[in-house]
């Protein structure tokens, strides 16, 4: 199966943790920064880990994410720090 590629602007993530919790902590420090979609959970493997998955929408952001993101553009074209 072939993934699609998200929107221009957005990001599709996806977080793995042991616990759920650990997973929705994580989710819920992303949507404070940034527009998403609703989560989607699964689980991650038979020893109990759990998967979540959303669409990060970076057009959106919120500071201080809005910041890091102006800034990390204009440090060059490719997007490695110097």
């Amino acid at each position: 199966m072939q993934q699609e590629t998200p929107p221009d602007g957005h990001a599709d993530v996806r977080i793995v943790a042991a616990s759920p919790e650990v997973a929705r902590r994580v989710a819920e420090v992303l949507r404070h920064c940034f527009a998403t979609t609703e989560q989607r959970s699964y689980p991650a493997d038979a020893d109990g880990g759990t998967r979540l998955e959303l669409i990060v929408d970076t057009t959106s952001a919120a500071e201080p994410a809005r910041s890091w993101l102006q800034t990390s553009r204009s440090s060059g074209k490719d997007g490695r720090r110097k």
